[in-house]
């Protein structure tokens, strides 16, 4: 059985589902190509960030942070809560609900914008003059072949495995594991404190359990803004996350429990034992089982699809999006290729701008930035002001009852221009988007200054961040 398509995009995850919407968009016959499934075998597209990253972890974040707030900080409102209990089957339910509700979201885009799809594992099987023969493996012992003008390539990325210590899904686990404890674990370790470790462990720590988290680099959160790190740093610690850094991991022991021999940054030999452990030392492109031998596409040393700026591998009309090629791991910064190629194909001009792509990382408090840190310009030797305004200053932050943070905006010292966004407090995630739309249109610290926030706003901390890199923050 075969079929024509103009575009075929095997992978429904960010990258890929939004390519195929935009393709779609621009009048090309479109087919789209996932493997995910629910556990009753259905169809589950969205990939790594809806089934199992971005929005399950969101989900958990905001229900153990509602958790903790009953927990410690209601009292303060007046409210008073007698018999606080844990429906951790409740939690993780509503979790998967959330998450259903966005595979059937996108099921219902693709028929909304007539694309086709294809439940199964998508690989090359060639090509000849009427393009490329994809292969599509499901449930039949016949795979489908689908012969396409254009290929996109969204297969994403797998996380990394500790060496010595593989993914079990009970006492060893990866970020999916992390989602589905059934029970609060006593003790938790953490291997990585980047985004999933934080995110992960933030949730069962305010959930119960004593975290630790242990990191192979001397520095925490190095790709952050110094001061960021330091502040993060420092209120990590006051809410009850143990972070070491510098350890280098000598073994892992699993028995009725997960034991870690470790040497600390001074070289001291160590050893925890935990109920849980979860790995999130970052992640890997997702190729194997691409057949990317079969037509010639070319995978760097790493296993990423090899392009250039535009997203184009080495085959014509083969293109690859999103954490299965170079950059940041990023379900936005994958949609931006995913519209940027589908544009391309058609002669428009797609255009992602890696200097304004921000990063995000959903901890209380969030952690947000765009641009560059102090610490990079000051290695480039870019000459800088900066200006900063603490949450504690603003009033809607003291309204809300989370004054931690602060909002530092870095500009140029000749031109004024912003260089660099960083924030850590109250909807973080929300506040850094003004600074992306700024640095987009090249302003200035002073056009940001010169805007009227509403007031009383979170917002405002960004006006007086920016009037603070000319001296003149009016409320602190």
């Amino acid at each position: 059985m075969a079929k024509n398509f103009d575009v075929v995009v095997i992978g429904a995850g960010p990258g890929g589902y939004i390519a195929a919407i935009r393709a779609a968009q621009l009048g090309l016959q479109v087919a789209c190509i996932d493997e995910w499934k629910t556990p009753d075998g259905r169809p589950a597209p969205g990939g790594t960030c809806t089934n199992v990253g971005c929005i399950p972890s969101k989900a958990l974040l905001q229900s153990s942070e509602n958790y903790d707030h009953v927990a410690h900080s209601y009292a303060e409102h007046g409210i008073k809560v007698q018999g606080l209990a844990l429906d951790l089957a409740q939690m993780l339910k509503r979790k998967d609900k959330v998450v259903r509700q966005n595979n059937d979201g996108i099921l219902y885009l693709f028929k909304k914008n007539k694309i086709t799809f294809f439940h199964g594992r998508g690989s090359f099987a060639g090509s000849d003059a009427n393009g490329y023969q994809v292969k599509v493996s499901g449930k039949s012992d016949e795979a489908l072949r689908l012969t396409a003008k254009h290929v996109i390539v969204a297969t994403g990325s797998n996380p990394r495995a500790l060496p010595g210590a593989d993914f079990d899904g009970k006492l060893i686990l990866d970020n999916d594991g992390a989602l589905a404890i059934p029970e609060v674990p006593k003790r938790l370790g953490v291997i990585g404190a980047g985004v999933i470790g934080l995110e992960m462990g933030s949730v069962w720590r305010r959930l119960g359990s004593e975290v630790r988290i242990l990191e192979a680099l001397p520095a925490f959160l190095g790709a952050a803004d110094d001061q960021v790190a330091k502040e993060a740093a420092k209120v990590f610690g006051k809410q009850g996350l143990t972070i070491e850094l510098g350890v280098k991991i000598s073994k892992v022991t699993v028995k009725k429990n997960v034991t870690v021999e470790y040497a600390d940054a001074a070289g001291k030999a160590k050893s925890e034992t935990f109920d849980k452990l979860i790995v999130a030392i970052g992640r890997v492109p997702n190729t194997n089982g691409l057949a990317a031998q079969a037509v010639g596409l070319k995978l760097d040393e790493h296993g990423f699809v090899a392009v250039d700026h535009d997203c184009r591998t080495n085959l014509p009309n083969v293109w690859a999006v999103g954490d299965v090629v170079r950059g940041p791991m990023l379900a936005h910064k994958a949609e931006e290729e995913g519209v940027a190629v589908a544009q391309r194909i058609v002669g428009q001009h797609g255009h992602v701008d890696f200097n304004t792509v921000p990063w995000v990382i959903y901890t209380s408090p969030e952690i947000a930035w765009v641009g560059k840190t102090e610490q990079q310009l000051k290695s480039e030797g870019v000459e800088f002001r900066s200006g900063s305004f603490p949450f504690m200053a603003n009033g809607r932050a003291r309204a809300l009852g989370d004054t931690t943070g602060f909002a530092k905006i870095i500009a140029d010292a000749k031109t004024d221009r912003i260089l660099g966004v960083h924030v850590i407090g109250p909807m973080a995630s929300e506040l850094i988007s003004e600074a992306v739309v700024a640095m987009e249109f090249g302003a200035s610290a002073e056009d940001i200054a010169l805007i009227c926030h509403a007031h009383p706003s979170l917002a405002e901390a960004m006006k007086e961040a920016a009037l603070a890199v000319d001296n003149r923050a009016l409320n602190f």
